[in-house]
């Protein structure tokens, strides 16, 4: 079983470390463009204040959730118009960030053992949610990174992000309109220590190798797959690296291949 409070522990580590990152910005780098179109990076921030709110409701008042889906202007624009709603000055969004991530973890470390939280289009334990929201967080503070020249050594908190990238397999399928695989998939990932995170039947003839940090990099769209050191074999592994996707609701865009050819995992 999942140790919440060990997990919940990690996303407060990697919500810190990207707090620690934007914290000492001037308030004009916050208007930086990052590499999701038409975001700064105080939009990465205000859309991680904006899902930790929705998924704090979730947890502690599933009524109140529902209806914030279900007032949505344009469902079509939820995620552009939940961080929009939650921009604001730096000396406001991000003690707004704080308060909201420190709710989310203290409610949801209150939910009892085997209770599903709605979320868009399915529902999720807490430790699924949690997973989820440092997903996120590892994610946009990604784009935020590259929007600032800095380079963030992988963390042995990522094999969260593995894991959850590879229980998505059938959704990436499903989001993007195709039928769910029935053929089993390995994954081997080269962790940051040197080990190795594995998934998936050892006796798999579908297989996915290659550096962790890539693997992650791909099912949260931070990268195509021509700018990673990832091999796939037999076809359904080969297809799943074009719509892996481990975050919830419609496909993503994802990234184009960068013009200068492969460059590995740098983020």
């Amino acid at each position: 079983m999942v140790d919440l409070t060990a997990l919940l522990a990690d996303l407060t580590d990697e919500s810190e470390q990207l707090d620690a990152l934007v914290a000492v910005l001037p308030p004009e780098a916050w208007a930086r463009p990052t590499p999701a179109p038409g975001w700064t990076v105080a939009h990465q921030i205000a859309h991680l204040a904006w899902t930790d709110h929705v998924a704090r409701l979730a947890a502690a008042d599933p009524a109140a959730f529902h209806a914030s889906v279900t007032s949505a202007a344009d469902p079509g624009r939820l995620v552009e118009d939940g961080a929009a709603g939650f921009l604001a000055p730096p000396d406001v969004l991000l003690p707004r960030w704080r308060s909201g991530r420190a709710a989310l973890a203290d409610s949801l470390a209150t939910v009892p053992a085997g209770e599903k939280l709605p979320w868009y289009g399915t529902r999720m334990s807490a430790a699924s949610m949690a997973t989820a929201r440092l997903m996120e967080t590892w994610a946009h503070g990604t784009d935020v990174a590259e929007a600032l020249g800095v380079t963030r050594p992988p963390t042995a908190r990522l094999r969260h992000v593995a894991h959850l990238g590879f229980r998505t397999l059938g959704h990436g399928f499903a989001a993007h309109g195709r039928p769910t695989p029935t053929v089993p998939v390995r994954v081997e990932l080269g962790a940051p220590d040197g080990s190795v995170w594995a998934f998936g039947p050892v006796g798999a003839a579908d297989r996915v190798v290659g550096p962790a940090l890539d693997f992650c990099l791909l099912v949260t769209q931070r990268r195509h797959r021509a700018d990673l050191a990832l091999v796939a074999t037999g076809p359904t592994a080969d297809a799943w690296l074009d719509v892996a996707q481990a975050f919830a609701g419609p496909p993503g865009v994802g990234r184009a291949p960068r013009p200068a050819g492969r460059e590995g995992a740098a983020a």
